[in-house]
């Protein structure tokens, strides 16, 4: 079925370029990335590093003249080359270690997708993740297809009005400047395949993202034979109410498996990232009853080759849907399952509720032999969040491990520091696994070169943020106001500590400002100042967050502080990657144990940025008192820990933080600091890189499921499965 290309008109010679720029392999590959910029820098720059604009709009004379310069020529022939290779089968560590298996994918369910600015359609940490993922599959050659929700609208486009109230906008993307393909069937059409819900057939299409060897198969729902409600059900990221989230729930689980069968893709295993694709699973169970299998028997054969994993630490963060709207979404798909109504309830049941509602991630549990949670902490979170499900077990026996989050290397870290560390492993290091001696060697750099390589990132980022206000001044500002709290007054001299994140209460965005004194103190030091930036959105549902937002955007415009407090609208990939590359420490200040594992320090670390955290998520397993800073954990009710941790960071600022930055040799060289630096990159590179994350799983789950293991005495409990499983307490 093939994809519609959108770049035309390139010479003959060059015309390679198409089909790399609808391949984010070029995002994480040097040579790729120099050899697009080449083409037209300030065009490229301008674009935001999007290659399908940029080469869709580049001067036709300019692209005639390249397919005759014979260093242009070059430097494409060589990149091209690798470019076949990665694309039919990635890199070669799965085929090595699995030679048996390097045959059907592994299928990856998620909500949303975040590898590149261009295709804004994730919200956060969990969407990059997924976006990571993908890339580093690739670099490992595991066979693998990214399953996902193409949203013409994305996520919401953040502004803030002159209250400093966060304003949520949103606007129809235009497909043609996304490295996106459209998918036909046989037919010639944009149908791929349809299912029902709420009394209404849908038809779906698809749309096809490229990350190196790793097929992204995205769904859409906005085809012109679909009611105008329909067509609206893949517009919005976690849009609307209850029922438009369970009816993208349901497209994505059941529908995803339906266009993936359209197109001819029969994967191995089954991998749903986070409990939004657990229908995935349920309509896998009917396929087998509609084929003659048993119920019993079929649900085993699933579980065989799923693997689940949990993202969320807080009951509340987990989808529970009421009995009377799953009825009105599934209608009566539950009789292709060979179950009745109240048995499909079952499904959903949450033994430590028992609320009656349908609990998607319980659902996923009960369908799935490989579990996960996404850090240790969070996996024993896990394990005592969901212990009912195996009634009798003890906490320490529930069968959900862990594999702590990573992020892509080649993606995040920046092209000073890659450059820097090819004298430790070799050109194009980045794309392969290294041991634990080999990561040490960075200690061996020379501290010189290792300082002014992070004083290039560090004034990259304030060259970013006055040229961001310069953008944002002329197209949307009417007040000379936002300038100041954008970052146009901040300075290359004093500390500069970044938190980007999600503003929700528990990341505790504001902690430093309940004591404005002592944060005024600190900032506006003569001889040791310190400056703040900030970037993130909070929910759009959530008040409260923005609330949190809108003190620190205060804080920006209020002049006791000297404008050495900065905000960042709009946060997205290009933003993030300029803020854990430049800023010289990475805050985070979640409530314990909230964060289930946060990768934003892990992309600041692999930068050489040390982090200043509360003991939660990765930070639990990676800090090593060399590497940044932790804050103790305490007990008590929230308002008691939120001042004792507030008193510990301004301690571990004042103490610690600032006159480790500012005590310096003779050439200028904070010392201690730059030993904390290469502690940071030393740690994130031998435990928190994605292509760690992905072996791991690779290991633990993917082999496993792919060979269809799945006996065992650990699996919960599924009303009439009592008897025909296996189903243990202690």
């Amino acid at each position: 079925m093939p994809a519609r290309n959108k770049i035309h008109y390139l010479p003959e010679r060059i015309e390679g370029l198409a089909d790399l720029a609808l391949n984010l392999w070029w995002r994480w590959d040097r040579d790729a990335r120099t050899l697009l910029a080449s083409i037209d820098l300030d065009l490229w720059r301008s674009q935001r590093h999007n290659p399908v604009v940029m080469l869709r709009t580049c001067d036709p004379a300019r692209l005639a003249e390249l397919a005759k310069d014979e260093s242009f020529l070059a430097a494409y022939d060589s990149v091209m080359e690798r470019f076949e290779e990665v694309r039919k089968s990635g890199g070669r560590w799965f085929r090595e270690q699995f030679p048996d298996l390097d045959g059907r994918p592994v299928a990856y369910f998620c909500a949303e997708f975040g590898l590149h600015s261009s295709i804004p359609i994730y919200s956060g940490g969990l969407g990059v993740l997924a976006g990571d993922h993908c890339k580093s599959a690739s670099d490992l050659g595991v066979p693998f297809v990214g399953v996902g929700l193409l949203y013409a609208r994305g996520y919401f486009d953040q502004t803030i009005n002159l209250d400093g109230w966060q304003m949520s906008s949103a606007v129809d993307f235009d497909f043609e400047r996304m490295p996106l393909s459209r998918l036909t069937g046989p037919d010639g059409s944009y149908r791929l395949t349809r299912l029902e819900t709420a009394g209404r057939q849908i038809s779906l299409g698809a749309w096809e993202l490229l990350a190196g060897s790793t097929r992204l198969i995205l769904l859409d729902a906005d085809l012109e034979e679909n009611h105008p409600d329909d067509r609206e059900l893949t517009h919005t990221l976690y849009g609307g109410g209850g029922e438009y989230r369970l009816k993208q729930e349901w497209i994505l689980g059941v529908g995803g498996v339906r266009v993936l069968r359209a197109l001819g893709i029969e994967p191995g295993a089954w991998h749903a990232n986070e409990g939004h694709s657990a229908f995935m699973m349920v309509e896998r169970v009917r396929e087998k009853v509609q084929a003659g299998t048993e119920w019993a028997d079929a649900v085993r054969e699933v579980r065989a080759r799923s693997v689940f994993t949990t993202h969320t630490p807080v009951p509340a963060g987990h989808d529970v849907f009421p009995q009377d709207l799953i009825r009105r979404v599934c209608g009566t798909y539950h009789e292709g399952l060979g179950v009745n109504e109240t048995e499909f309830f079952e499904l959903g049941r949450n033994p430590g509720a028992d609320d009656g509602g349908f609990h998607i991630t319980a659902t996923a549990i009960r369908l799935s032999r490989h579990i996960n949670g996404v850090s240790r902490l969070h996996g024993e979170v896990s394990r005592g969040m969901w212990q009912s499900m195996w009634p009798g077990r003890a906490v320490s026996r529930v069968p959900i491990g862990s594999v702590t989050n990573g992020v892509h290397l080649g993606s995040w870290m920046s092209r000073a520091f890659i450059g820097l560390l090819d004298e430790v492993f070799g050109r194009d290091w980045e794309k392969e696994l290294h041991t634990d001696a080999e990561w040490e060697r960075v200690a061996e750099i020379d501290d010189e070169r290792f300082w002014q390589a992070h004083l290039v990132q560090k004034l990259g980022l304030l060259t970013f943020c006055r040229e961001e206000a310069r953008r944002r001044w002329k197209r949307l500002w009417r007040e000379a106001s936002h300038l100041v709290g954008a970052g146009t007054l901040l300075s290359p001299q004093p500390l500069t500590i970044g938190f980007a994140r999600r503003f929700a209460t528990y990341k505790r965005g504001d902690l430093l400002f309940r004591d404005e004194e002592r944060l005024r103190l600190l900032l506006t030091d003569v001889k040791r100042p310190v400056q703040l930036v900030f970037a993130g959105k909070a929910h759009p549902a959530d008040d409260e967050g923005k609330r949190v937002l809108q003190r620190v955007w205060h804080a920006t415009r209020d002049p006791r502080f000297e404008g050495r407090i900065a905000f960042i609208e709009d946060y997205d990939l290009h933003v993030a990657h300029r803020m854990v590359q430049g800023v010289d420490l990475w805050l985070n200040l979640p409530r314990v144990p909230k964060e289930a594992s946060g990768t934003s320090g892990m992309k600041a670390a692999l930068n050489g940025v040390p982090q200043l955290s509360t003991v939660d998520g990765w930070w639990a397993e990676g800090f090593n008192g060399d590497n940044g800073w932790a804050i103790p954990r305490v007990n008590g009710s929230a308002e008691e820990v939120d001042n004792l941790d507030h008193r510990a960071v301004f301690e571990i600022l004042e103490r610690q933080v600032v006159p480790s930055y500012y005590e310096r040799d003779e050439r200028g060289i904070p010392l201690d600091w730059v030993r904390r630096m290469k502690a940071s990159v030393i740690e994130a590179g031998k435990h928190f890189t994605m292509g760690r994350m992905v072996a791991e799983y690779a290991e633990k789950y993917y082999a496993p499921a792919l060979q269809g293991d799945g006996e065992g005495d650990d699996l919960p409990v599924i009303p009439r499965l009592t008897d025909a499983l296996a189903i243990a307490g202690d």
